[in-house]
């Protein structure tokens, strides 16, 4: 089932009566396609507005403006048990009371009129969802006897049971620990192929969505940033936010200089960049893009080296780098050539990214002009249209990036400090070495006037 959003807009109004002004935008004119029987990842940081999409497609919330189509079918004033879509929430949501297999079969035991199903109907659709997520041998058990996982593949066989058109997931895999997320995000990938059935699945975790989706729509503060394939959009940023929020580890960023068609971070001249103009420019570099040469053109200073099996990571320093390190994947076997001190680079093109200081979009230069190229005329073809963000990008989000200082910030935990610690300069007794304390101004005043 074909997905499409038109101009689809959430806002929030105001919880202060004073300024009613003050409304927030969750979502703001999103358009997107999503392709009948495609897994798509909506991606993006908390707040980013991500889920409230989700939930505006479900019909669990209603969309201020724009439209949602299930293929041909308006379904924006539609209510939820009507649009056909199976949801699964990010905490299971089963009843505890109730086994598996009666948990499985309520949403069958609450259809009516024509879709109404016999009881061995309904038995038989929720045996067959069970095999499929694998959970057939614990249909007598009760959810509090299962494991994080298992109940999680029971929250997903009760979405599927009633065959949806659309299924959703709402940050599936949040509750669970690292081995079942690895686990339960190939079995969630393993099931859409099986079914064929059109997904979305939100999520903050950048590899879970690169690991399982067809197509990933970056987000943030309630706008796309760019769509694609997860290795395109890693491989081809459109933007600085981009580049930054995908990559482990992430992308190691600089202050540079545009000048003559060469790239200079600080006063190096660190490659060329041929057909960009000259300008003031933030550079991204990715950590497998750094190439271990004595005569490279990017110096920095050894902190360290991560062993990491069959790589190591060098951790240098440099004076432009936006980052508080730098960090370079290199083969192990190139652990021998590090200097103790300063250590140089060669740059791989396709692995270095320039923007616009101030606008912050990509700025193509030599062979990326023909790869973005590329890749936008292979989306046209799969029937996937290049998205991407114009004009001004979104601010806020940035504010967890931008130094704090502490000094200037008293919490709650420093006041408290300080008025014990005024308090026990106010009772502070008498000196023990003799001598009287000095008295206070007010009973100095009044001694030199009955000396006087």
């Amino acid at each position: 089932m074909k997905v499409v959003l038109e101009h689809l807009t959430k806002i929030f109004p105001s919880r202060n009566k004073k300024d009613a002004g003050a409304e927030v935008i969750a979502v703001n004119d999103f358009n997107l396609e999503i392709p009948d029987g495609k897994l798509i990842g909506l991606l993006g940081p908390s707040g980013c507005g991500k889920s409230t999409t989700l939930f505006m497609i479900s019909g669990l919330q209603a969309p201020s403006r724009g439209k949602i189509y299930f293929g041909d079918d308006d379904v924006t004033e539609l209510a939820p048990e009507n649009r056909g879509i199976g949801l699964v929430f990010q905490n299971y949501a089963l009843y505890p009371h109730m086994t598996v297999q009666q948990n499985i079969l309520f949403p069958l035991q609450n259809l009516k009129g024509e879709n109404r199903l016999s009881k061995e109907e309904m038995l038989t659709r929720a045996d067959e969802v069970a095999k499929l997520v694998q959970i057939d041998e614990f249909m007598n058990r009760k959810p509090s006897e299962l494991s994080g996982g298992q109940q999680q593949r029971v929250a997903i066989a009760r979405a599927l049971v009633k065959m949806p058109r659309v299924l959703l997931l709402d940050e599936p895999l949040s509750n669970l620990d690292a081995r079942l997320r690895l686990q339960t995000r190939e079995e969630i990938r393993r099931i859409q192929r099986n079914t064929g059935i059109t997904t979305i699945f939100v999520t903050h975790d950048q590899e879970e969505a690169m690991s399982i989706s067809d197509y990933i729509v970056v987000m943030k503060l309630g706008v796309i940033m760019q769509t694609g394939k997860p290795q395109w959009v890693y491989d081809d940023p459109a933007n600085l936010f981009v580049a930054k929020f995908l990559g482990t580890p992430p992308i190691n960023t600089f202050s540079g200089t545009v000048r003559g068609g060469k790239l200079y971070i600080g006063e190096e001249a660190v490659m060329d960049v041929p057909g960009a103009e000259d300008q003031e420019v933030y550079v991204g570099i990715r950590p497998e893009g750094f190439i271990l040469d004595e005569n490279g053109g990017l110096s920095c200073n050894v902190s360290g080296v991560d062993v990491m099996g069959r790589d190591i990571s060098v951790v240098s320093t440099n004076a432009n780098s936006l980052n508080p390190v730098v960090r370079s994947i290199i083969s192990s076997g190139e652990m021998k050539n590090i200097p103790s001190d300063t250590v140089r680079f060669s740059l791989k093109e396709n692995k270095v990214f320039i923007f616009n200081k101030e606008t912050e979009a990509r700025v193509y230069f030599g062979g990326q002009v023909a790869m973005h190229e590329q890749m936008v005329a292979e989306m046209k073809a799969e029937g996937q249209a290049y998205t991407t963000h114009e004009g001004p990008l979104p601010r806020e989000a940035d504010d967890n990036d931008k130094p704090v200082h502490v000094a200037k910030q008293e919490g709650f935990f420093a006041k408290v400090k300080g008025i014990f610690k005024k308090k026990s300069k106010e009772e502070a007794p008498a000196q023990s070495s003799g001598e009287e304390a000095p008295a206070a101004p007010e009973e100095a005043q009044k001694n030199n006037q009955s000396e006087e």
